[in-house]
């Protein structure tokens, strides 16, 4: 009996956490602010307590959920209507690199040292130090670089090359073999044209694990035999 009662006591806290994580939104999820860390740790300590703490009553644990959620929507709410509130609750973003100088008040402040800012440099592509006119430590942690301007990759606007070509936003065709219906219908595809596209590929619709229209208009297909002889294969 006692497993059971976990068992179900599990399902039941993980349901209610994807709801929370529903009520809370995307953004709660993709940036972790102050007072979301806060609550995202309160929340998976009572959840946990949901699972397999029998000696606490369930009753007392969901309302101690549901007290903590609320505290977080309404910090949510309040920090969209007020700015000042919203800075106090989440931070503000901070210089590190100012004017190609790095800040290192700033960096003693947040206790970022040389290497950490190194490393968050290299994962933006950038190398050398001295390539950098500003960055900053964003609210989610991530770092934002602007590279000097002579370090900036050329662009077509800079070459003045015709900007005017459209881009769309991807439409997935085939996911996992199977046809995304929806995406037909909302960008008024037909199966026929689908199947016609695949046709000129030389493939069967059995064949594709994946199709796209890309951004700029070409349709992209992954087949499921890769026809490679010899994958890379790392572990």
């Amino acid at each position: 009996m006692e497993i059971w009662e976990i068992i179900f006591r599990s399902v039941l806290a993980f349901t209610i956490m994807m709801l929370i994580a529903r009520i809370l939104g995307k953004s709660t999820i993709a940036q972790m602010t102050y007072h979301d860390f806060v609550a995202a740790i309160t929340l998976g300590a009572i959840t946990a307590n949901i699972s397999f703490n029998n000696t606490i009553d369930i009753w007392l644990l969901l309302t101690a959920l549901l007290t903590f959620t609320v505290i977080a929507y309404l910090l949510m709410f309040f920090s969209m209507k007020n700015r000042k509130l919203r800075n106090w609750f989440s931070g503000k973003p901070t210089v590190l690199i100012q004017e190609g100088k790095i800040l290192e008040s700033n960096m003693r402040k947040l206790k970022i040292t040389l290497d950490t800012l190194n490393q968050e440099l290299r994962g933006k592509n950038i190398f050398n130090i001295q390539d950098v006119q500003y960055a900053v430590l964003e609210l989610n942690g991530s770092i934002s670089v602007l590279p000097k301007p002579e370090c900036m990759p050329v662009t077509r606007k800079d070459l003045h090359l015709d900007v005017r070509s459209k881009q769309t936003f991807p439409i997935e065709l085939v996911m996992d073999g199977h046809i995304v219906e929806a995406n037909l219908k909302q960008n008024d595809i037909t199966t026929e044209w689908l199947h016609s596209q695949i046709k000129k590929k030389g493939l069967s619709i059995e064949n594709v694990n994946y199709a796209v229209i890309s951004s700029d208009g070409k349709v992209y297909f992954d087949e499921y035999e890769d026809q490679i002889e010899h994958p890379v294969d790392k572990e």
